[in-house]
């Protein structure tokens, strides 16, 4: 009908001559109007097929919905109805079983306070490799809400028994073995008591977490008497035994290594190191020469007709000839003093540097020991006191690069003291020598032999 009006408000609007010229007749006018009309009707007539459809099935969609609910509702009601009757069930359960108990509750409740208890005891215990399924019964009978069997009582009484004969008796059994590479095989195990565990004449550590036996990485002393007593033989063997049950095995292995220990002191540590062995070295080279100068003075000492210039003492006695004349007596002390100078020096090398690296090494190591306090406050302030561990660095670092200091010291002075007593031990030979020389042509004598 929109359609139709507008045609109509179109053709008022158009020019009569337009109107005249375009105008079709009557007949196809009203046969339009028609066309569209019945066209119009169809599509509402489609139109109002498809929402009565539609309107059908929304009402068996929510028929269904319905039905389904009704469904959920019932087996809700059932559930409900079946938890209420397990409920009384189980209160009139608790209620037959506390009847029944009566003053054996008391009593039960000290078994599985026992099996918690021995569980705990046991649970590091070396004898877990031979039997390893008694910590589950322990757990199960611990854990249990329900009275225990006969049998699970009997069963605890022979775990402890077991337990008793175990630790006093030598045991052969094949256990999983770690060695030190991580594979796991199985090995023949000899176990002595809950003390030690040995395979291929080595002692082993016990791990409670795996429940398995680890190959120690560092082997205790007296490994040399595992195979005298895993041979058969009778009468007794004698064998190094952990009467605290591992742990001074398990102390063994985290105690460091001397290397692990100069490795704790860090960088200073090794320079404290360098220069100590570094002095020593250069000490004992000083050492040796002056033995080897020392030699040639006592030779040339028992031989003073001949001088020879390889020693110093023949060089001192060189300057003034074998026959000095009495008016170069006045100016013979000079030369002598001048050339007992001239040897001092090459005697005297290298102990102000040894004396230098004697008190250098402790300063070194008082400064390891101020960077190490640094570093465990700083461990401190970030982690707080909470674990030692996070601070054992630092004070490690501290302690072992005071200790190197001081070893590198004392040996240092002790050098220092040496090399300077050999050396003051020949100018003092020297000095003796001379005067001894002078005396002698003053008074007109021998030259003085020693």
């Amino acid at each position: 009908m929109k359609r139709l009006c507008i045609g109509f408000i179109l053709l008022a609007l158009l020019p009569a001559s337009q109107l005249q010229a375009q105008a079709p007749s009557k007949q196809d006018l009203l046969r339009s109007i028609r066309e569209t009309r019945s066209a119009e009707e169809a599509q509402m007539r489609a139109r109002e097929q498809a929402f009565l459809q539609e309107q059908g099935q929304q009402q068996q969609r929510m028929a269904a919905a319905v039905r389904e609910r009704d469904q959920l509702q019932a087996s809700a009601d059932a559930l409900d109805a079946q938890f209420q009757q397990q409920s009384e069930a189980l209160a009139a359960v608790k209620a037959e079983l506390n009847e029944r108990s009566g003053n054996l509750g008391e009593l039960f409740g000290v078994v599985r306070q026992g099996a918690g208890d021995t569980r705990s005891q046991w649970q590091d215990s070396l004898l877990n490799s031979r039997f390893p399924e008694r910590l589950k019964e322990l757990d199960a009978l611990a854990q249990s809400q329900r009275i225990p069997q006969v049998e699970q009582l009997e069963q605890f009484w022979y775990r402890l028994q077991q337990d008793m004969t175990a630790s006093g008796e030598i045991s052969r059994y094949d256990a999983a073995v770690v060695d030190r590479h991580g594979q796991t095989r199985q090995q023949a195990v000899i176990g002595v008591g809950p003390f030690v565990a040995l395979s291929e004449q080595q002692y082993l550590n016990y791990q409670p977490d795996s429940q398995q036996l680890l190959l120690l990485e560092r082997q205790p002393q007296g490994t040399s008497l595992i195979g005298d007593f895993a041979a058969p033989h009778e009468g007794l063997a004698d064998l190094w035994i952990d009467p605290s049950r591992g742990n001074v095995l398990d102390q063994l292995q985290r105690k460091p290594q001397l290397l692990e220990r100069v490795t704790q002191g860090g960088i200073v540590g090794y320079v404290i190191i360098v220069l100590g062995v570094l002095g020593i070295l250069l000490a004992l080279a000083r050492l040796f020469w002056l033995q080897g100068v020392q030699r040639r003075v006592d030779r040339q000492t028992a031989d003073l007709d001949h001088l020879q210039d390889n020693n110093p003492l023949g060089r001192v006695l060189s300057v003034i000839g074998n026959n000095p004349r009495l008016e170069e007596l006045d100016t013979l002390e000079l030369k002598l003093d001048e050339a007992i100078l001239k040897e001092t020096p090459a005697l005297e090398r290298w102990q102000g540097l040894i004396k230098l690296l004697a008190a250098v090494a402790p300063l070194l190591g008082l400064l390891g020991t101020v960077t190490g306090m640094i570093a465990t406050f700083q461990a401190i302030t970030q982690y707080g006191t909470g674990d030692p561990k996070l601070m054992a660095d630092g004070i490690s670092q501290a302690l072992v690069t005071t200790v190197l200091g001081l070893i590198a010291a004392i040996p240092l002075l002790f050098m220092h003291s040496l090399v300077a007593a050999r050396s003051k031990a020949l100018i003092q030979l020297l000095e003796q020598q001379s005067a001894g020389l002078i005396a002698l042509h003053l008074g007109g004598g021998d030259k003085p032999r020693d």
